[in-house]
């Protein structure tokens, strides 16, 4: 075999049986390529010396097998690999060009070239035809025109090349006007795949916003337009000055750094930057130091990933803004209107009047997006002057701050009625908002590592501004009809947007963000001129915005109590109102996967019974006593027009205590006693489901005797059956020295939907049933899978204590790292400690659990002695952090 250095044009290859030494020649240029890489250095020569080397070996495969022919067709590079721009897993895209004679002549010879390329690993992506059929499949498919725009001559006929080329130019097909258009709209589908944002937990560094893909568009609407070779012309033609070309090919050249660095990493074409990765990729660009937090060498090398990104963004829309006024827009169609003293508006577009505008009124940085929020038909600001308010950005300094007018200006911008989301998306992307609020800087790019905040914080606090936005708008009434009436109710939503603005603003800080941040807005607060009313609300909103969703989420909303600590916690029902608008907007904008019925008839249920609350303010409080009493006449009531007796109805109260008419409403009663009073004791396990609550999820009911692993068991067939349990609910009673045990799990399905079909509930009760009979869950294939994102989150348990003295119960808080069977596992432990499981509410936030446990012992008491106490932490934490996550526990009844 000879070495890599030699020649390729030898026709020693191509003996019998030299497949093989292609494939090592191959395979040796890319040890070698990879040897050369450096993350800290440019990969250009890289990816030109790839492509000369795949030059090289298909012009001497081509004359190989093409033999005379070689020189009356053409084989053209086309796309990526036509730009010399080959990455270690690049697709090979050619063009063959044919000549008019006859084509059977060499048609074999093509085919056995073509089978070659596979043979020896090339898998080329190929178009093979006339030039009249490239073309009319150009003028029909812009994709195929673009691929075919970035082409250069491999080996063949330079006239048959030079057909093609002048036959594809913008005077005859696609002229760059609607190339342009339809580049543009292409683009705005793309970047609505990704939902309009880059900053995303995993994202795709050539496909998704102010990725790659996005200066290629730059690339190809401007090469169309001109004709030209490089995009260095962009600085002769007037786009960009020098600074701004250099900033361009920077950013582009770290991209290229890590995608390059993406191939070799995963031997593969992978261009999305998924967990699996991310901490390899940070090591590799120098972002691993020592004494570091956990986790941190991975959040700073996405900051730098999304830095690079606003960036391109920031270049994009500027360049293409540019375009469409040369390429769409001629000085015939050009309209001009003189606005005021600043600005004028061409094509209605916002531009300054002169360069030295912002110099001279540094607040026109405030006004200019005013005036688009007042003006509708504005359709934004024009490129050139988006260059001057970023040259001006120093003059957003203290001075500027501490202005009482300019303070007014930014307030303002709350205050309209239109615009707001739209005009802080500018803001942020022109460096703005930053400049005006130091501590935003911060938060710009920032991303938290985790499987719950899938945005980075400036993103996801600027989805918050929008989704409470849509909550005002009649059009979107559809989608939260209750947060639209309840928005209604807002005095000043600018209180709101404000405390959306800062709620998260401290993120990344040593400390607790919530009281950071509230001291940060409380500045913010005073220099705005807020009055002391505001400014506590404010304040309070931001201290306190994760207290409603963890409320809702981590206790029992049907404890009286629970709903009374809550209510006293929120004060009014302004601070009520506001805080509930907030939290749904924060939980909708963390991450879109996590919103559902469930969570959303949860804060519904809690703002109500909060509302009811205060409203009375104690004047006329409901004793427990009349709950209960209440919630039982209702039931029977309902349970006697259904046809039951008294003798029925004494047959089902006879296993329930007064606790069983507190914690669950009139229709869970009356549907579990229908059930109950319909079977005898010899029939139980009694297991039913149904599919839809007044809170959009299914609820699994399971009463039996005796069963001390009915909680492992339950849980783990639910869990092996790929059900996600949202809340369960165990009630324990005795009965003439029997053990009545009633249990509810409220669970959906994997997807977020409702158990629905007929023969799933079937199948669920039967499974749950015959595991409960059989005191075990079969080991069999767990169709509930952890994410593959988890395992990079590992979360060491930690387990809590606490004690609810109203009920005489021991809390037990458990947080952990999400996996397939952990509340089985969980239930096991108990059972081995002697603990009697009496609710439970489970929390899921990403790959993190944050489950709350209602025990005693078995004499109903709780665990008073701290050495209990310490005995159960020890075994939970030794099960749950030495069993790996993706390892379920399927025998109840083995040992630990």
């Amino acid at each position: 075999m000879p070495e890599t250095s030699q020649t390729i044009t030898s026709s020693w290859f191509f003996e019998n049986g030299r497949v093989q030494q292609f494939k090592q020649l191959i395979k040796q240029k890319g040890l070698e390529l990879q040897q050369k890489f450096d993350p800290h250095s440019s990969v250009v020569d890289l990816l030109k010396e790839k492509s000369d080397f795949i030059d090289e070996l298909l012009t001497s495969t081509w004359r190989h097998f093409l033999e005379d022919y070689a020189d009356n067709l053409c084989l053209i590079a086309v796309g990526g690999y036509g730009r010399r721009e080959l990455f270690p897993h690049s697709d090979i895209d050619i063009v063959i060009v044919l000549d008019h004679n006859n084509i059977s002549a060499y048609q074999e010879m093509l085919t056995t070239f073509t089978t070659f390329l596979w043979d020896i690993g090339l898998k080329p992506g190929q178009s093979v035809g006339r030039v009249e059929e490239f073309v009319t499949s150009a003028i029909n498919d812009q994709s195929i025109m673009t691929n075919i725009m970035e082409n250069r001559l491999i080996t063949g006929s330079p006239a048959l090349y030079q057909k093609l080329k002048s036959e594809i130019t913008s005077d005859k097909i696609w002229p760059s006007d609607k190339f342009f258009a339809v580049k543009m709209w292409e683009q705005l589908l793309r970047h609505a795949k990704y939902h309009d944002t880059a900053y995303n937990l995993e994202p795709n560094i050539k496909e998704g916003p102010g990725g790659l893909r996005d200066l290629q568009v730059i690339t190809w609407v401007f090469k169309r337009h001109y004709n030209s070779e490089t995009l260095r012309e962009l600085i002769k033609y007037g786009f960009l000055p020098e600074t701004e070309y250099n900033q361009l090919f920077s950013a582009l050249h770290v991209l290229w750094r890590i995608r390059y660095a993406l191939h070799l990493l995963t031997n593969s074409s992978e261009d999305r930057l998924v967990f699996d990765y991310q901490r390899d990729l940070a090591r590799q660009f120098g972002f691993s130091r020592e004494n570091q937090q956990y986790n941190e060498d991975v959040e700073q090398f996405m900051q730098f990933y999304f830095k690079t990104i606003l960036e391109l963004q920031h270049l994009n829309e500027m360049l293409l803004q540019l375009f469409q006024e040369r390429f769409v827009v001629t000085e015939s169609t050009k309209e001009t209107e003189s606005l005021d003293d600043r600005f004028v508006v061409i094509n209605n577009y916002l531009e300054a009047k002169d360069e030295q505008v912002f110099e001279q009124h540094p607040l026109a940085l405030f006004e200019i997006f005013l005036i688009l929020q007042k003006n509708a038909e504005l359709k934004g600001i024009r490129a050139t002057t988006i260059r001057l308010i970023r040259k001006n950005l120093h003059l957003i300094d203290d001075n500027f701050r501490l202005n009482k007018v300019s303070n007014h200006l930014f307030m303002e911008i709350f205050r309209q009625p239109h615009g707001l989301t739209t005009q802080l998306r500018r803001m942020n992307r022109y460096g703005v908002l930053a400049a005006y609020l130091p501590n935003f800087a911060n938060i710009v790019a920032r991303m938290q590592y985790d499987l719950f905040h899938i945005y980075t914080v400036d993103e996801h606090t600027l989805f918050v501004v929008r989704n409470l936005r849509r909550f005002a708008l009649d059009k979107h009434r559809d989608e939260l009809p209750f947060c639209n009436e309840i928005f209604v109710l807002i005095n000043k939503p600018e209180i709101l947007y404000i405390s959306a603005l800062f709620h998260d603003i401290a993120k990344g800080r040593n400390g607790d963000h919530s009281t950071i941040g509230e001291e940060m807005v409380r500045d913010f607060c005073r220099q705005h001129d807020f009055s002391s009313h505001d400014n506590k609300l404010v304040t309070w909103l931001v201290r306190n915005h994760l207290i409603m969703s963890m409320t809702a989420q981590r206790t029992d909303i049907s404890d009286p109590d629970v709903i009374q600590k809550f209510a006293q916690q929120v004060g009014s029902i302004e601070c009520l109102n506001y805080l509930y608008l907030l939290t749904v907007a924060d939980i909708r904008a963390t991450n879109p996967g996590l919103w559902n019925s469930w969570k959303d008839t949860l804060l519904k249920e809690l703002y109500t019974a909060t509302r009811s609350t205060l409203r009375r303010e104690l004047q006329s409080p409901i004793t427990l006593n009349d709950r209960i009493q209440e919630n039982k006449n209702e039931a029977e009531t309902e349970l006697r027009k259904r046809g039951y007796t008294e003798a029925a109805l004494e047959k089902v109260w006879q296993h329930v205590n007064d606790d069983y008419f507190l914690r669950y409403s009139t229709d869970e009663i009356v549907w579990q006693a229908s059930a109950i009073a319909s079977v005898d004791d010899s029939d139980l396990p009694l297991v039913i489901l149904r599919p839809q609550t007044r809170r959009g999820n299914a609820e699994v009911f399971v009463y039996a005797k005796n069963v001390e692993t009915l909680f492992s068991i339950s849980t783990a067939t639910l869990d092996q059956l790929g059900l996600s349990i949202l809340d369960a609910r165990i009630m324990t009673t005795k009965d003439n020295y029997v053990l009545d045990s009633f249990n509810t799990f409220q669970v959906l399905e994997q997807t977020g939907q409702p158990v629905s079909e007929e023969h799933r509930i079937t199948h669920i009760c039967n499974t749950l049933r015959n595991n409960l009979l059989q005191q075990q869950v079969k080991d069999h294939i767990n169709i509930h899978r952890l994410s593959r994102q988890a395992k990079y989150f590992p979360i060491p348990s930690d387990v809590q204590f606490d004690t609810d003295l109203q009920n005489n119960r021991t809390i037990l808080e458990l947080i952990t790292t999400d996996r397939p069977g952990l509340l089985s596992q969980i239930g096991r432990v108990f059972n081995n400690q002697g603990i009697n499981l009496h609710s439970a509410r489970i929390t899921t936030i990403g790959s993190r659990v944050e489950d709350i446990f209602y025990i005693t012992d078995l004499q109903l008491q709780p665990l008073a002695d701290t050495s209990k106490q310490e005995q159960l932490r020890d075994e939970l934490v030794f099960v749950l952090d030495d069993v790996k996550p993706n390892k379920a526990i399927f025998d109840v009844n083995s040992s630990t």
